[in-house]
C-alpha cells in the first residue's frame, strides 16, 4: 500500500523553450545526414511545483485542463499490446466520456515510455536503446491549433462526417503501470495561466509525417502541479485539444521532472499515455 499523504510543494527544474527566430524541430527517427536531431535550445528553470492533492479545490478538467480519477484497470501485462488495444482502449473510452461528458470517444494512439537507467538529464524522450520511448522532459503540448483541426479527420475517416461535427476535443490519459511513481512524476500547467504569446508552434519530425505541437516560452505567471506517487489505479486526464474557444480549458502544457531528491533504489518510472478524440455533440443535433 502506498503513502500519498500531502508533500509539502517542491522546487523542480522544468525545460522551457530558448529564445529563437526559427520554428523548432526535432525529429523522432535518425535525421538525414548533416541535419541535427533538433534545432532549438531549452533552459532548465527552477519553478515551484505544488502538489495537486492538497489543493483548497479538486482540479477540473474544464477549468485548469487536468483531472485526477480513480480509474482501476484490468489489464495487468502493459506491453501486451493485444491487451492494451482490446481492454484499456475500451477502459480508456469510458474513461474519457465520464471525465468529459462527451458522447463519444475515440482512442486513437498510445505509448509507453521508461525512464532511463541512470536517469540522464531529460530530453525530448525518444526510444532508449532498449526500444522503449524515455521520460519525455520537454514542456509541451501534444496538439495546435491547426493540428488539432486536423486530427478530427484523420480520426473519423470520413470529410462529410467530420464537417458535421460540433465541439470536440483530444484529451491525453496518463497512468502508472508499475507501481507508485517516485522518480519522474509528470507535471501540469494550469491553463487559466498560459497565454496565446506563451505557445511555440513546433515540428516533430517522424519517419514517413511531420507532426506539430506547441513548446513554451517562459513565463512568471504558469502555476504548476503534480501529484505526488501516482499508482496505477489512478489516471490523469488532461485536455491537449478544445474547439470550444472561450470558457474552458483548451490546451494544458506538461512535463516530466525528476524529483529533487530521489530515492536510490526508486524504481524507474513506467508509463502510458493514451490519446483519445472526444466529440461533445454534432451540427445536426
Amino acid at each position: 500500500m502506498t503513502s500519498q499523504l500531502a508533500r509539502p510543494d517542491i522546487r523542480a527544474g522544468l525545460n522551457y523553450l530558448k529564445p529563437t527566430a526559427e520554428r523548432p524541430y526535432s525529429y523522432v527517427c535518425e535525421p538525414p545526414a548533416g541535419t541535427p536531431w533538433e534545432n532549438c535550445g531549452y533552459d532548465l528553470h527552477e519553478t515551484l511545483i505544488a502538489d495537486a492533492r492538497k489543493a483548497s479545490e479538486r482540479p477540473c478538467l474544464e477549468r485548469e485542463g487536468f483531472a485526477l480519477w480513480d480509474a482501476p484497470t484490468t489489464v495487468v501485462d502493459f506491453l501486451d499490446e493485444a491487451a492494451v488495444q482490446a481492454v484499456y482502449y475500451q477502459e480508456a473510452i469510458e474513461l474519457a466520456l465520464a471525465a468529459t461528458g462527451a458522447r463519444h470517444a475515440h482512442v486513437f494512439d498510445h505509448l509507453i515510455r521508461r525512464r532511463e537507467a541512470g536517469r540522464s538529464a531529460l530530453s525530448f524522450g525518444r526510444s532508449s536503446s532498449a526500444g522503449m520511448a524515455a521520460a519525455n522532459g520537454r514542456i509541451h503540448n501534444d496538439y495546435t491549433e491547426a493540428s488539432g483541426r486536423r486530427r478530427l479527420a484523420l480520426v473519423i475517416g470520413d470529410a462529410h462526417a467530420a464537417a458535421r461535427v460540433g465541439r470536440y476535443g483530444i484529451v491525453n490519459i496518463w497512468r502508472s503501470i508499475k507501481g507508485p511513481v517516485l522518480d519522474t512524476p509528470l507535471a501540469v500547467c494550469d491553463a487559466r495561466t498560459v497565454s496565446a504569446a506563451d505557445l511555440v508552434e513546433s515540428e516533430v519530425r517522424y519517419p514517413r509525417r511531420t507532426g506539430e505541437i506547441y513548446l513554451a516560452k517562459h513565463s512568471q505567471r504558469h502555476r504548476w502541479s503534480y501529484f505526488p506517487e501516482m499508482d496505477r489505479h489512478e489516471a490523469l486526464v488532461f485536455k491537449q485539444y478544445d474547439s470550444r474557444l472561450s470558457g474552458v480549458a483548451r490546451f494544458t502544457l506538461h512535463s516530466a521532472f525528476d524529483l529533487p531528491e530521489i530515492p536510490p533504489d526508486a524504481p524507474l518510472r513506467e508509463s502510458i499515455e493514451l490519446r483519445c478524440l472526444v466529440v461533445h455533440e454534432s451540427e445536426e443535433q
